[in-house]
């Protein structure tokens, strides 16, 4: 990670932390519609326990590595990207301190590189 301030340290700390809870949000309610339909009797305890694994080896585990792993900047210059963080939530300054990355993962969207999360 690059040099920061304090200030944008603690920043980029919160919103990669409010992008990954987010992300978490969305894989897990995919998961609890599954469990749903459990419930209901429309899916069988295997075909539930299928899912789940599905999700620990699939979406779980590609956002623990993109979480826990990669550099944090780059995280929420991906994020802000991707539309998981919206850019109007973002304060000026750390926009400012993310220009780069954000350049780069804005040419990595316009030529279909990004991998963008589906809903």
């Amino acid at each position: 990670m690059r040099e920061y301030s304090k200030k944008i340290k603690k920043l980029i700390r919160e919103f990669a932390a409010e992008a990954h809870e987010r992300e978490l949000h969305r894989e897990l309610s995919k998961l609890d519609h599954r469990f749903a339909e459990w419930r209901d009797g429309k899916l069988g305890s295997g075909a539930l326990s299928d899912e789940i694994h599905q999700y620990e080896n699939g979406p779980s585990r590609e956002l623990f590595k993109r979480y826990n792993g990669g550099l944090p900047d780059m995280m929420v210059a991906y994020a802000i990207t991707a539309g998981i963080l919206k850019r109007e939530e973002i304060p000026a300054e750390l926009l400012e301190a993310l220009a780069h990355a954000l350049e780069y993962f804005e040419r990595l969207r316009k030529d279909g590189e990004l991998k963008i999360p589906k809903e």
